[in-house]
């Protein structure tokens, strides 16, 4: 028998999201299927590159909450966070934290420099010590 889905994380990245939300799309689906909480977050920098945000978090909390209201869950329990460091750590550590199902995130086609340096969902596969869904843009 397949283990219950009780709680899903879907973290995502907001500079990217004009075009590319369909991980969290699909968790939103998994949710509403799965009678599921889902858990949306972000990564934000500790170090913005872009010297107009003063407070990091409040403005990645801001920017979470507007895509989150443009794009509702119906349906589905949701809980918005964000967290600041390495994205591939803080995904992992908030997976850990919250005792997470599955991990719905997206990960861009590979290219030469990932399978050198890896990338964020690989490490998440690696690393998680829960299930990981990996959605292709």
């Amino acid at each position: 028998m397949a283990p219950e889905t009780n709680l899903i994380l879907c973290p995502v990245n907001l500079r990217h999201l004009e075009t590319h939300y369909r991980a969290y799309e699909e968790s939103v689906a998994m949710a509403r299927r799965r009678g599921a909480k889902l858990i949306v977050a972000t990564v934000a920098p500790e170090m913005e590159r872009n010297l107009n945000i003063r407070d990091s978090k409040a403005y990645w909390s801001e920017q979470l909450e507007k895509f989150v209201k443009a794009h509702p869950a119906e349906g589905v329990e949701t809980e918005t966070i964000v967290r600041l460091g390495a994205v591939h750590r803080q995904i992992v550590k908030l997976a850990e934290e919250r005792k997470v199902d599955v991990v719905v995130m997206e990960s861009a086609n590979p290219k030469v420099k990932d399978y050198l340096l890896g990338t964020t969902a690989s490490h998440v596969v690696t690393h998680a010590t829960c299930s990981v869904y990996v959605v292709r843009r």
